[in-house]
């Protein structure tokens, strides 16, 4: 996680930024606090990379990398405006003793890839080029499946789908996705794969509220998605709320202030 210390909205690369808006930097660093101390309580270990002045979006953590064990892929990112974490992120896993793979291909991380059991599952269409999907498979050795995102809103495939079951094997993986944001092919690609889904509405998805981090069991979710916390309920996972609703007016939600560490 990066506390944002350095928050604000002052450029726009994507449909929830206004940069005329006001932002509230204490706020932000406030409901990250939440956050952060949520993980905390439920036994997770975190650990923090300095926020640099200048890079407002670096909270959004989840976009400067992918890491299966211990082999941290390297983010590219599309926008000249956080083309200077992709480095940032990069030295931080060295320092921390990952094994770094530069990316020659456009991607940020897990924005874009999502891993399901055995599975990489891999979007395209606003950020992430098509061509970093083949780069991924060749690291990491898995199957990759590329799915197309269509709606400007969703533009990183962690905006779409929420993994439920990130530690089971691949036949026994669930998620939650909202099936709008995705092309006809990658649809059908997802019904065939995961039939057993939960279909988040268009308001609950429309606060990021498949933007989520789950254990198997507890899910932290965006408090406001309270049809997304009865769907989960419902099939027996234990949903958390927490408000990022500041963070949210830079486009992102839980999922995207949390980079995954698989040793």
């Amino acid at each position: 996680m990066c506390k944002p210390d350095f928050f604000t909205v002052v450029y726009k690369i994507n449909p929830w930024m206004e940069p005329a808006k006001p932002t509230d930097t204490a706020k932000a660093v406030a409901q990250w606090q939440s956050l952060y101390d949520t993980y905390v309580s439920l036994g997770h270990t975190v650990h923090l990379i300095d926020p640099i002045d200048g890079l407002p979006d670096m909270v959004y953590t989840a976009n400067g990398g992918f890491v299966i064990g211990n082999v941290a892929y390297g983010a590219s990112f599309t926008y000249p405006q956080r083309q200077p974490e992709g480095p940032a992120f990069m030295d931080w896993f060295r320092e921390n003793d990952f094994e770094v793979r530069e990316p020659q291909e456009i991607n940020e991380g897990e924005g874009d890839f999502l891993l399901v059991g055995d599975v990489i599952l891999a979007g395209t269409g606003f950020r992430s080029a098509s061509n970093s999907h083949a780069e991924i498979a060749l690291i990491y050795g898995r199957e990759v499946v590329s799915l197309t995102l269509t709606n400007p809103s969703f533009y990183h495939l962690d905006t779409a789908i929420a993994v439920l079951d990130p530690l089971t094997g691949d036949a026994d993986a669930n998620i939650a996705y909202l099936p709008s944001a995705f092309d006809a092919p990658s649809l059908a690609i997802l019904q065939e794969r995961y039939p057993d889904a939960i279909l988040v509405s268009e308001e609950d998805a429309s606060i990021l509220g498949l933007n989520s981090i789950s254990d198997g069991y507890n899910v932290v979710i965006a408090k406001r998605a309270v049809g997304f916390e009865k769907q989960l309920r419902e099939r027996g996972y234990n949903p958390i709320g927490v408000d990022l609703s500041e963070l949210l007016l830079g486009g992102g939600g839980v999922k995207c202030c949390t980079l995954e560490l698989r040793r």
